[in-house]
């Protein structure tokens, strides 16, 4: 475990305040290949790109070993930091998500509070907050500080009202932390000001979403995020590029 450790230590490394990492979400060993050929030196696969690499749905309609498939092959391809995108656990518990990501090779994680085998509810705070706890622990008892990006999708969802939204997202996230996640991510499009709350008052690194082609990583510096991903916008701008290309074939 020396390498993976090793590894996971230098992810979390990486994760700077207003000198944000860019992780660039990847899905199979030529995207990640790719990247790190452009210099990146830490990746993060996307549960939604993933899935279309494979003909599946997001939303777990892949499975965690189908999952672990891609992460092998991708581990196996670049000998740099990977974080894997969970979801909502597949409906296993923590010392299985562990076990495997450890055992494919991975050092990090994103793990959501939208439990798609249940109808898509949203946990709990504290209930998210004990999942969350759950992963830090096996995560320690295996020697690897694997890195623990906790999600809401308080904001994608339009959970209860706008008005306190992000007061529940800050205390929901603030128990996550508590609870061992070492990166927050309140996933969504948000204000300047807003993103600039959120950095501030979490008491972990933020994580922002950013689209590939339209996103500016000083702005997002500035207003103190610490790692920005891609979710599935790098697959989707190379789809339209890889469109533009296929019409003047046709």
């Amino acid at each position: 475990m020396t390498t993976l450790e090793s590894k996971a230590k230098e992810l979390l490394a990486l994760h700077r305040p207003g000198d944000p990492v860019v992780l660039p979400t990847v899905w199979d060993a030529w995207s990640a290949n790719l990247a790190v050929a452009a210099g990146f030196s830490a990746l993060t696969l996307g549960s939604h790109p993933v899935a279309d690499s494979v003909g599946r749905s997001d939303n777990e309609g892949m499975t965690f070993t189908e999952l672990l498939t891609r992460v092998r092959q991708i581990t196996g391809a670049v000998d740099v930091p990977i974080s894997v995108d969970i979801e909502a656990g597949y409906g296993l518990e923590p010392a299985q998500l562990i076990e495997g990501l450890l055992d494919a090779g991975a050092v990090g994680l994103n793990i959501e509070d939208t439990v798609h085998s249940e109808g898509g509810r949203l946990r709990g705070d504290q209930e998210h907050a004990d999942f969350v706890h759950g992963l830090r622990e096996f995560a320690d008892a295996a020697g690897v500080h694997v890195v623990v990006n906790a999600r809401t999708d308080l904001f994608i969802k339009q959970v209860g009202d706008e008005s306190d939204r992000l007061d529940r997202a800050i205390a929901r996230l603030t128990l996550a932390a508590a609870a061992g996640a070492d990166v927050l991510y309140p996933v969504g499009r948000h204000s300047d000001a807003d993103m600039r709350r959120l950095t501030s008052e979490l008491p972990r690194p933020v994580n922002a979403i950013g689209l590939p082609d339209k996103s500016d990583r000083a702005e997002l510096a500035a207003q103190g995020v610490a790692r920005i991903s891609f979710g599935p916008y790098l697959q989707f701008a190379l789809a339209a590029e890889a469109n533009r290309l296929l019409e003047r074939w046709k």
